[in-house]
């Protein structure tokens, strides 16, 4: 048995998650695993979703009821709205990306010969 009921509501979802070290995932990945959601990469899942109402207010219920959420946890869906892709964190917020600082220009250095 599906944890939702199949309906011309039903929603792509991708959603990304990171809880820390001490999260709840166990929780988590039995939410996912009744949603029959698949696996996209590390921390990234994607199922179908039927929402009683808002989506994204249902999203956050669902998992409220489901998952021990904690200060610092993060998750972040991506789903249609209105004909066009929207992502938001429904948990957390955005952090300073890993990657920031990589591209910045190398300085010009000056190489000199010992005489």
């Amino acid at each position: 048995m599906k944890y939702m009921s199949n309906s011309k509501k039903m929603k792509t979802i991708w959603l990304s998650y990171d809880l820390g070290i001490r999260g709840d995932y166990e929780s988590l990945y039995l939410w996912l695993d009744k949603l029959d959601a698949r696996e996209c990469g590390d921390s990234l899942a994607v199922f179908k979703y039927n929402p009683r109402e808002d989506l994204v207010a249902s999203l956050k219920r669902d998992l409220k009821k489901n998952v021990k959420i904690k200060y610092g946890d993060r998750i972040y869906i991506i789903y249609l709205k209105e004909g066009r892709m929207k992502g938001e964190f429904i948990f957390g917020q955005r952090k300073k990306s890993p990657w920031v600082g990589y591209a910045t220009a190398i300085a010009e250095t000056e190489d000199v010969e010992a005489v």
